[in-house]
């Protein structure tokens, strides 16, 4: 039989498939460029509006048109969201790719191609169904250079109707990808339907899969994270953006520039912000610095090759504490790497990014929510603590469709730290820049143009004593380098608390993850409890520094999994160098580096292997 999972057909007495409702993971296989990514948006839409809990990974090519893409989504009626490591629909539009396609399936699958691919001819137990796409777009598209385009529809409109998808919730969520072009619009819509039309005809289902009505997503949003990521810089005051264009970071500044236009210009017309393209990530870092010394909360964007290029530049912001935020949406490396894969691969040369001793604040999101909360405080702690913000997306996050409960508007005010004013320094007399006044490592600082005799200081990234004059003494670097590193210290207590998540007993087990391998664990518990009768507690971070939740953890734990999308263990790295050696051989590493989003089938079978069961 094509599954495992049977019933007895009550009038014919064989054995069927058993059916499965709101729980599948369907593939799209198309070219990059054929517009597949609209056809792909619709049908993940609605399913969305249907109430079925979703997620969507686009996997596309780094170079040119014309290259093998696929488009996954997963539908799981319990909430898991994770990428599926086992896929149940294909959808096969790649002559290309369409054999691996199919070689590559568990038996009982179901693949929709081609006719003229003939993939029926390859496997007996897997359920196929043919489809003419070029007999049924030539009609409903006149104009022969818009088919390829338009031919997408088709599969949705036939996937639609075997699945059991609303076509009116079909219709809904294509005149909302096409919201503003009714003509196109409406051709795609005649596409659709086609499909669906034609499956109704002539295609029998014999596959176990099917979508129902729930009500797991009212209210919800569908958004990527770089667009919640650029609400979040908005909403946080964000005043000077400068950026150099790098996959997978650019659409983060190009959505933000939309918002600004929209919602950030001043009643005379003029913007009340600059968002500026260098000529580089090193100019744009640059830049950032200048704008931040100057007053303005300022950030930019970028990925792995562009924060190689800002290390030098960081270490000015960290000893000239000048502050900062900079986004990077981490993609596979080293060098050029796979720029169009997702990775946590930056994590330890971030946190230590430039030459000496140095220690930056790094934010790491999980969800689009986060990159919304974690915006604003990434520019507060920036200027609370003088220094740059790191934080720590990736393109599963960054570029792909995620569901979400709206966000909340702001409540808590801007923090610009610790910033005196004429009246201050009136009352004062004056200040010293690098000085430790309050003993939590943070110094007082002004802005240029403060009107007060007082309020002048040298900026400077070579040595200095507490007055910021030049020194070269052994003893005003070593304090001020004492200084700045309580300042690190001070900040255990101001960045995001990592969110810890306990078993039904008292596990021995722990599991340490963060950013977007947090939605793969959560499943891999789930499976662990289930299917092996093991308790785990998990603890997601949320920041570094570390605050002492994640020293606690690791002392109640015989042995903790540090789970993470590397090939080095680079988290495990630095919570070795946080904790107390004898705890450091209660840590194991569970690390994946193929550049896919972290599944949790694969989680489980590595931790169980390691489990020795």
């Amino acid at each position: 039989m094509a599954t495992t999972d049977v019933a007895l057909h009550e009038a014919s007495g064989r054995l069927e498939p058993k059916r499965v409702v709101n729980n599948m993971s369907i593939q799209v296989a198309t070219v990059n460029g054929s517009g597949s990514q609209s056809s792909n948006t619709v049908l993940l839409r609605s399913i969305f509006q249907m109430g079925v809990p979703v997620s969507g990974k686009n996997l596309f090519p780094s170079n040119i048109a014309g290259l093998p893409t696929w488009y996954t989504i997963r539908a799981n009626k319990d909430g898991y969201i994770a990428r599926k490591k086992e896929i149940d629909f294909v959808i096969a539009m790649n002559a290309e790719t369409a054999q691996e396609d199919v070689m590559s399936l568990a038996p009982g699958a179901a693949v929709l191609y081609d006719e003229p691919l003939k993939l029926n001819a390859l496997r007996t137990d897997l359920i196929f169904y043919p489809v003419p796409y070029d007999k049924l777009v030539a009609p409903v598209c006149p104009e022969a250079k818009l088919r390829k385009l338009v031919k997408n529809m088709i599969y949705v409109g036939v996937a639609a109707q075997l699945l059991g998808i609303d076509m009116a919730e079909v219709e809904k969520a294509l005149r909302k990808q096409f919201a503003t072009k009714v003509k196109a619009a409406n051709l795609n819509l005649a596409a659709v339907r086609a499909g669906f039309e034609y499956a109704t005809a002539n295609l029998t289902k014999h596959d176990p899969y099917s979508i129902q009505r729930m009500d797991k997503t009212t209210g919800m949003i569908i958004i990527d994270g770089n667009s919640a990521a650029a609400l979040g810089c908005m909403f946080a005051g964000v005043t000077v953006v400068t950026w150099y264009p790098i996959t997978p970071s650019s659409s983060l500044v190009e959505t933000l520039i939309d918002y600004m236009k929209e919602y950030r210009i001043g009643p005379d017309g003029k913007a009340t912000f600059a968002i500026v393209q260098a000529e580089d990530e090193l100019a744009a870092i640059g830049m950032v610095l200048g704008a931040g010394w100057a007053g303005a909360r300022s950030m930019t964007a970028t990925a792995g090759p562009g924060i190689s290029l800002m290390a030098e530049f960081a270490g000015l912001s960290y000893y000239a504490e000048v502050p900062g935020v900079v986004w990077d949406i981490q993609r596979v490396g080293p060098s050029t790497g796979l720029p169009t894969r997702t990775s946590q691969g930056d994590i330890l040369s971030t946190a230590f990014l430039s030459h000496g001793d140095t220690k930056n604040i790094l934010l790491l999101p999980c969800s689009v929510a986060e990159c919304f909360t974690m915006a604003q405080d990434a520019f507060n702690l920036a200027e609370q603590f003088q220094t740059l913000v790191f934080v720590m997306s990736d393109l599963d996050l960054g570029m792909n469709n995620w569901m979400s409960d709206p966000f909340e508007y702001p409540k808590a005010p801007i923090d610009r730290g610790k910033v005196l004013t004429k009246e201050d320094l009136d009352r004062m007399g004056g200040f010293s820049r690098y000085k430790d006044v309050d003993n939590d490592g943070i110094g007082y600082r002004t802005l240029p143009g403060t009107e007060h005799p007082a309020a002048a200081y040298f900026t400077r990234g070579t040595g200095h004593n507490e007055k910021s004059g030049y020194s070269e003494r052994p003893d005003d670097f070593e304090k001020n380098m004492e200084r700045i590193n309580k300042k690190f210290e001070t900040a255990r207590a101001f960045v995001p608390r990592p969110e810890l998540m306990t078993g039904k007993g008292k596990a021995k087990i722990g599991i340490i993850a963060y950013g977007t391998s947090h939605w793969g664990i959560i499943e891999a518990r789930d499976q662990l409890r289930d299917e092996y009768d093991i308790e785990t507690d998990y603890l997601r971070l949320k920041a570094y520094p570390f605050s002492r939740e994640v020293h606690e953890f690791i002392e109640q734990h015989e042995r903790v999994y540090v789970v993470e999308q590397n090939r080095d263990a680079q988290m495990l790295s630095m919570i070795k160098l946080d904790i107390k050696p004898e705890l450091v051989t209660r840590l194991r590493s569970i690390a994946h580096i193929h550049g896919l989003p972290l599944d949790a089938r694969s989680v489980t079978d590595e931790l169980i292997s390691m489990e020795g069961k």
